[in-house]
């Protein structure tokens, strides 16, 4: 079985002239093998991904989700671990199988193959490409300016394992009043938000009105997140890339970043958070 979120090692710590020996706490990464299966055919391996231990059923609905496999809310059957008697049980730990009541939403590559804690999967190579799947629209989210600069702080007091490691990235759905709907913790900034937005999917909770906040830069990935899950505001404590940018402009998503004490900067429909 997996060995959930941390991992203790005995470490060397050197200070300056000083050296002492503890024990530390670390981040745990393993990868997770994605596999997708519906009526007439045997599960078949999509992805694997390396990813923190725990959420996984919901890390992979949101995946499945981003990348346009299960826009219809009632795509996805069942999510859970493989039982293959040929795999180990660590490894059954670390295979999810999703199971479709019909075929996907969208045909799924013949494989991704492995993607890295630092970048998500882009299965599209282009704007248009995304614009074309048939997303619901998004639906604009206006905030006021005091809650937009609060939330960044509101996330990291829930980021528990964070405290403990110093090694991970979070995501969080919250309302507008700064309500805490969900908050998820990952290795993966990208796999963080596939954790919160298949969350709501596994647990029938609507998206509708909530900002996504981010504890880390707002790439590319991050916003075709937010596009797929119909989210209409993404408040982050780094930077934008130039992609995500254009991204939130062409989807009309609020796109705030540097969210840090008093300072936020908008990058794209600024009206939306009110002042």
């Amino acid at each position: 079985m997996n060995k959930g979120p941390t991992t203790r090692f005995k470490v060397e710590v050197l200070d300056g002239e000083r050296t002492s020996r503890r024990e530390d706490v670390v981040t745990t990464e393993e990868p997770l093998e994605l596999r997708l299966e519906w009526p007439g055919r045997p599960p078949e391996p999509l992805v694997v991904t390396m990813r923190t231990p725990g959420s996984d059923f919901e890390l992979a609905a949101g995946f499945c989700l981003g990348e346009g496999f299960a826009v219809r809310p009632d795509a996805i059957r069942t999510v859970a671990y493989c039982t293959d008697v040929k795999l180990t049980p660590e490894q059954q730990f670390n295979t999810v199988t999703v199971t479709f009541d019909g075929p996907p939403d969208r045909e799924p590559p013949q494989r991704y193959g492995v993607t890295s804690a630092a970048c998500g999967v882009c299965g599209q190579q282009s704007l248009d490409e995304l614009a074309e799947r048939d997303y619901d629209p998004v639906d604009p989210v206006e905030a006021p300016l005091d809650v937009v600069r609060r939330l960044p702080d509101l996330l990291r007091e829930a980021q528990p394992t964070f405290s403990r490691t110093g090694g991970l990235h979070a995501a969080g759905l919250y309302t507008t009043d700064g309500r805490k709907v969900v908050v998820k913790e990952d290795v993966g900034r990208h796999n963080a938000v596939d954790k919160v937005v298949g969350w709501t999917v596994l647990n029938q909770h609507s998206r509708k009105g909530l900002v996504l906040v981010v504890s880390g830069r707002a790439g590319y990935e991050i916003i075709q997140k937010a596009v797929a899950a119909g989210l209409g505001m993404i408040v982050a404590v780094g930077a934008p890339s130039s992609l995500a940018v254009d991204l939130a402009r062409r989807f009309n998503i609020t796109l705030a970043g540097f969210t840090r004490g008093n300072r936020c900067v908008l990058y794209s429909a600024p009206e939306r958070v009110l002042r």
